[in-house]
C-alpha cells in the first residue's frame, strides 16, 4: 500500500476514491471500503482512499473537537487489511479548508488523482464551508456511488445508524459491548511502549507506558485488557493521586509476565471495564486497590474460559 502525504502532479492509472474521516473504522467505514473494492475491481480501477489530518473538527473547534478513536497509524493499518492500495493523507490546514467545492473536483479529483469513481457517504459534504454534496460529483462527470446507513441487525434503538460519534459515546458511558458491535471487533489502542517515572514498578505493579498521540481519548477508567494477547490491566488517564502536572497516560500491566516491551509498537484490546479513574488518599490505598483491580481482571479473563 502507498501512503502519500503530499499530493502527486498527475497519476496515470485511473482510481476508486473513498473519502472521509474514518474515525474508529467501524461497520459503516468497513461496508464502505468494501464496496470500493468491488467498483474497483469491477471496472479495472485502483482503490484508493483519500482521509484528513487532523480531523477537520480539531482544525475548527480544537477545544470542542470530538474524541479521537484512532490515531493515522491504526487507519492505515485497517485499509491495507481491507485491500487499499494508495492512501491520500490530506493535511487539513487553513490553505485546503479554503479550497472551493469547484477546485476540490476538479483540481485534485480530477487532475491531480484522475479519479473515475467516487464512494462516499450519502450525506457527505465537501469543500470550503461545506458547499459540496453527492449531487455535484454526478453533475460533473464522476461516477457517484453513495452508500446509505449501516444500522446494527436487530438493533433497538431506534434503527440509529453506525456512526463514530456512537461509538465514542459507548465507550464513554463505558458499554464496550455496543462499542464492539459497531466496529466489528473490540476497540484498541496502538503505540509504542515507552520510559515512564517507574511509579508501577515503585508500588510493586510494573506497566508498559504506550505514548498516546492525542490528548483527547474515547474512553478513560481501568479496564480487563489484552496487550498484544496477553492478560493485562490498563488505567488510561491522568493518575490523580500521584502529585505533579497531570497528563494522559496509558498504563498496562501485563499478568505474570517479566519480558521486556521497550520500544515496541504494542495494541492494547480492551476487553471489559473495572471502574472508574478514582483519587486516593496516599499511595497504599492506591496500591491496595491496583491489587484488587487485578484479581477482577483475573477472574474475567477465567471467564472467558
Amino acid at each position: 500500500m502507498q501512503v502519500f502525504r503530499h499530493l502527486p502532479i498527475a497519476l496515470p492509472s485511473p482510481l476508486a476514491l473513498a473519502i472521509g474521516n474514518f474515525d474508529g473504522m467501524h461497520l459503516g467505514h468497513q461496508a464502505l471500503l468494501s464496496r470500493l473494492i468491488e467498483v474497483a475491481k469491477a471496472k479495472k480501477l485502483t482503490p484508493a482512499v483519500m482521509t484528513f489530518e487532523p480531523h477537520p473538527r480539531e482544525f475548527f473547534t480544537p477545544l470542542n473537537a470530538p474524541a479521537r478513536l484512532s490515531n493515522l497509524r491504526e487507519k492505515l493499518e485497517r485499509f491495507e487489511v481491507l485491500g487499499v492500495e494508495k492512501v491520500f493523507v490530506c493535511a487539513f490546514n487553513q490553505r485546503f479548508a479554503q479550497i472551493t467545492a469547484q477546485d476540490f473536483m476538479q483540481n485534485i479529483l480530477r487532475e491531480k488523482l484522475n479519479v473515475s469513481a467516487i464512494l462516499v457517504g450519502e450525506d457527505f459534504k465537501f469543500g470550503a464551508k461545506r458547499a459540496g454534496t453527492v449531487a455535484d460529483f454526478k453533475s460533473n462527470g464522476f461516477d457517484l456511488i453513495s452508500l446509505p446507513q449501516v444500522n446494527l441487525p436487530n438493533d433497538e434503538i431506534n434503527a440509529e445508524r453506525v456512526s463514530s460519534t456512537r461509538v465514542r459515546s459507548a465507550l464513554a458511558n463505558g458499554d464496550l459491548n455496543l462499542a464492539s458491535q459497531l466496529l466489528g471487533r473490540n476497540y484498541s489502542i496502538s503505540g509504542k511502549v515507552v520510559h515512564g517515572a517507574a511509579r508501577g514498578r515503585q508500588l510493586g505493579f510494573p506497566t508498559a507506558n504506550i505514548h498516546m498521540r492525542h490528548e483527547r481519548p474515547a474512553l478513560t477508567g481501568v479496564y480487563a485488557v489484552k496487550l498484544d494477547g496477553l492478560n493485562s490491566v490498563a488505567n488510561l488517564g491522568v493518575r490523580p493521586t500521584i502529585a505533579g502536572v497531570p497528563k494522559l497516560l496509558l498504563e498496562v500491566h501485563v499478568l505474570d509476565f517479566n519480558g521486556n516491551l521497550y520500544g515496541k509498537h504494542v495494541h492494547v484490546e480492551f476487553m471489559h471495564k473495572i471502574r472508574k479513574e478514582m483519587k486516593f488518599e496516599n499511595l497504599d490505598a492506591l496500591k491496595a486497590h491496583i491489587a484488587q483491580d487485578i484479581e477482577v481482571a483475573r477472574e474475567y479473563f477465567k471467564s472467558l474460559k
